[in-house]
């Protein structure tokens, strides 16, 4: 059976880990293998004894080394055919998982998949009301039902949730880390994919929840923007393209009202 390694990077998130790690459990169909691995950059708020307890896979570095750093870590301590790359503030929902491997293993060609949500730059936003979590849950249970005619080929898609087989990471690598603390290497990724000839699909038959820049909205708003600038620069510096260009902005393959 095919194994998913599911990826979680964390830095004194444990209020968002739990909840996700909680929905992965509920929301993951029984007979679908995935192991799932918490990376940890060092925080101080029970993140470890939390893990030890739940007997997740548990990978620590000393101090916060940043996403792309934290990534790595697990890519490397992965076992899984398939890699997952999650965001701690991301709920997954029903069926999300078998939804995005069918996109996955549609073609020979296809290297990354990646759902739709409620936040996100570019096309994998879509709009919706929802009052709560209970009620956004429903909406994706009606969303999730398994239709390639959602599926759009992108040119990008973002890290919160980016579902890939290993032998991607075998031929292009693990992620820059001259990105840290983060912004920028999910593009890099994708446009490094793209180059060796991958294919990226939106899956629009996957909806999940997403907090939205969880960590990074407890920085400094300004040190925020010169950090997005700096890495926007250190892309265009080494690919010699705008990563703005990539970011497909219709609704095309949104959620189904």
């Amino acid at each position: 059976m095919t194994l998913t390694s599911i990826i979680i990077p964390t830095y004194n998130g444990l209020d968002l880990l739990k909840p996700c790690i909680d929905a992965i459990q509920k929301y993951t169909d029984r007979h679908t293998s995935y192991e799932i691995i918490v990376v940890d950059n060092g925080s101080v708020d029970g993140t470890a004894a939390y893990c030890a307890r739940e007997r997740i896979r548990f990978v620590r570095l000393p101090d916060n080394r940043g996403f792309p750093a934290a990534c790595n870590a697990g890519l490397r301590a992965a076992c899984g055919d398939e890699l997952l790359l999650l965001n701690n503030d991301v709920t997954v929902t029903t069926r999300w998982l078998d939804n995005l491997r069918a996109a996955l293993y549609s073609d020979a060609n296809i290297g990354i998949t990646g759902p739709v949500t409620n936040y996100a730059s570019g096309i994998q936003q879509v709009g919706l009301e929802f009052r709560d979590l209970a009620h956004f849950q429903e909406l994706a249970a009606a969303n999730n039902v398994a239709d390639s005619s959602r599926w759009k080929e992108v040119r990008r898609i973002v890290g919160l949730c980016m579902l890939m087989r290993r032998s991607v990471m075998e031929d292009i690598g693990v992620l820059d880390e001259v990105y840290s603390p983060g912004h920028y290497e999910d593009d890099d990724y994708c446009y490094r994919a793209r180059q060796k000839g991958y294919r990226l699909l939106v899956c629009g038959d996957v909806l999940v929840h997403h907090r939205g820049s969880a960590s990074f909205l407890k920085t400094d708003p300004v040190a925020w923007k010169q950090l997005l600038e700096r890495n926007r620069s250190i892309f265009i510096n080494k690919w010699h393209v705008d990563p703005l260009k990539y970011i497909e902005t219709s609704d095309e393959g949104g959620i189904v009202e």
